[in-house]
């Protein structure tokens, strides 16, 4: 019996060197081999992009900016449940700040999770995204959000493309409202025009605070000036705005309460597609 498993096992070994890979007799789980940083993932499974700005101060000045790590995580935790694939983008590309004081304590351990310190240290720029490749966007929070996100053409065509060209979602939470202001449709129209939309609020900031000064437009007056309706609670409890295909959160809170209406956006979205394939003669 011993003479037949050592036969087995060694030709186990010899049909593993001949396929290229490795057997093992005890059946260990196989792994994916994750993609390579700077480069989007590739592969058949839907995938959801995060779009994080790449500035590490607050305008011309000195003042360190972050991106909100729990707004990445949080919302990375629901889409990944959903079995959704997530690529990160940035203008810039490569690694984006993450300041501690940007870190909060029930995420804290997620900064040794590669999965998500991967996308979040190798970011990709513009020129490299496929964008009929993704369901939606989310555009990611913090103090570095209202800087080189809005002004970008790659991203705000990117932005288009999903939701115009694919009938993807655009979605948003806290500063990363800040990305979607410029945003236009085909026909010129502001995206958010006739929108109920949300963001933080400039009235919910600091404006003593030296890092005010630099922010180049204020969210709530701009979506209005592009005729959205601004919608906001007064707390720091969740506050959720949903029209049709354009999700948007007011803060931190609401980041995972965000990714969840995307996902029943998507589903939904998935559904109507569905039923009028089906009526079709």
């Amino acid at each position: 019996m011993q003479t037949l498993r050592t036969l087995a096992t060694f030709v186990l070994l010899l049909l593993s060197v001949w396929l290229g890979g490795t057997c093992t007799t005890d059946a260990a789980p196989r792994t994916t081999v994750p993609a390579a940083m700077g480069q989007p993932a590739s592969g058949q499974q839907d995938r959801i992009l995060f779009i994080i700005a790449s500035a590490k101060v607050h305008g011309t000045s000195t003042l360190p900016a972050s991106v909100s790590f729990g707004e990445v995580v949080h919302a990375w935790d629901v889409f990944h449940a959903a079995g959704y694939a997530v690529d990160f983008v940035s203008p810039d590309g490569g690694a984006v700040p993450i300041l501690d004081d940007y870190v909060s304590d029930d995420v804290a351990h997620r900064l040794d999770d590669a999965r998500i310190m991967r996308g979040l240290r190798g970011t990709v720029t513009p020129a490299q995204i496929d964008p009929t490749q993704y369901r939606a966007v989310y555009y990611v929070g913090g103090s570095n959000a209202m800087y080189g996100v809005a002004e970008s053409v790659a991203l705000q065509r990117i932005a288009m493309q999903v939701y115009e060209g694919n009938g993807g979602v655009i979605s948003a939470v806290c500063h990363g409202t800040a990305g979607i202001v410029n945003l236009q449709l085909a026909g010129g129209q502001y995206l958010v025009s006739g929108k109920r939309i949300s963001g933080y609020p400039e009235e919910h900031e600091r404006q003593d605070a030296p890092y005010f000064n630099q922010f180049p437009f204020l969210i709530r007056q701009t979506v209005v000036s592009r005729g959205g309706a601004f919608r906001t609670v007064e707390s720091d409890d969740p506050h959720v705005e949903v029209d049709g295909r354009l999700v948007t959160g007011q803060n931190y809170a609401s980041a995972t309460p965000v990714a969840q209406a995307v996902v029943e956006a998507l589903r939904i979205h998935t559904v109507q597609a569905s039923n009028q394939a089906a009526a079709q003669p």
